[in-house]
């Protein structure tokens, strides 16, 4: 009897090894669908997108870029929380859905932590407040004289997102009442603030660096704990009176929950190669990213602990769950 349950044991384990090899060898068998949970132009849908070919070439699939706004974000994230949990739907993941959400909303339709894989964190970003050329400020110190003056409002992508928070953290600590406009994502966001619909926006670096190099927008700080790279000569909040402030922005791939371990470690192994490329790293740099590159386990125990941060921070902020 001992003799049949080893033979059994080990027939087993040659079993799930031989399983595990022919996913890791198998896969991909058909294209690739990338989601993207807001609207095109906007930092999410930057990163997808600079990423996509180069793994669609390293995988030897077509990756497709699908971009789902809607929900401030939710609703992209709910579709792949549901689909086939097979690595050929993944989504570019974002914080504020992923670690804010679960503060904001009373029901998400996702579990962030339970409905998901992780794959990789592939990159952080502060913020960036840009205000329009009409606005009368050129540091938050005469924007917040001029928010006492007259009305002020600010953009971000969303109820949900970190430009939100941001603004509303700052309101509170400023003891300013500048209004908050949500978009649908980032790129109409932006497309508003170059018309001067609205007058400010807290903004990740790729969705504005180009307007403020070519003087459309004008950069008032970055909101990060040091000063950007891509910015230098921009200060952040903490050193215009606000120490300690920090509000930084983070994007990952995920797939569905229960998606095999084999498949987790191919795109993860891919994008950790594509992130270290001279020419990726340099054009993600160029547009304010900072180059994470995390593992599936350190990306999940990052996202439980974002979640308990971000749960204080939407408390300070008196924001209220929708």
């Amino acid at each position: 009897m001992k003799h049949r349950w080893w033979v059994a044991a080990a027939v087993a384990c040659m079993a799930a090894l031989y399983c595990g090899q022919g996913w890791a060898q198998s896969y991909p068998t058909r294209p690739i669908r990338f989601v993207v949970p807001f609207a095109p132009g906007g930092s999410t849908d930057t990163l997808a997108r600079i990423l996509s070919q180069r793994l669609a070439e390293a995988l030897g699939q077509q990756v497709v870029v699908d971009n789902r706004p809607g929900g401030n974000g939710n609703i992209g994230m709910e579709i792949v929380a549901h689909a086939a949990p097979d690595g050929h739907t993944i989504v570019l993941g974002y914080i504020a859905n992923l670690a804010i959400g679960p503060s904001l909303y009373a029901k998400l339709p996702f579990d962030p932590v339970k409905d998901y894989a992780p794959i990789t964190q592939l990159a952080s970003s502060p913020n960036v407040l840009v205000a329009h050329p009409s606005v009368a400020a050129r540091n938050l110190h005469e924007l917040f004289v001029l928010a006492k003056e007259k009305p002020v409002n600010f953009a971000s992508a969303g109820v949900a997102s970190v430009g939100h928070l941001t603004g509303e953290l700052l309101n509170n600590l400023a003891g300013t009442r500048m209004v908050h406009v949500p978009y649908k994502g980032s790129g109409q966001a932006v497309t508003d603030l170059l018309g001067g619909h609205v007058q400010l926006m807290f903004s990740g670096f790729s969705s504005t660096l180009q307007h403020i190099k070519s003087g459309k927008l004008r950069p008032l700080a970055v909101t990060g704990s040091e000063r950007s790279a891509a910015l230098p000569g921009v200060p952040t909040i903490a050193e215009q009176g606000f120490p300690k402030f920090e509000a930084t922005a983070w994007y990952g791939v995920l797939a569905p929950a229960n998606t095999p371990k084999p498949v987790i470690r191919r795109l993860h192994g891919e994008l950790v190669k594509l992130l270290k490329l001279p020419d990726v790293g340099q054009r993600l740099e160029g547009l304010g990213f900072e180059i994470v590159g995390s593992t599936p386990e350190q990306f999940g125990a990052y996202i439980k602990t974002e979640i308990r941060k971000w749960a204080q921070v939407v408390k300070a902020s008196g924001a209220r769950p929708e």
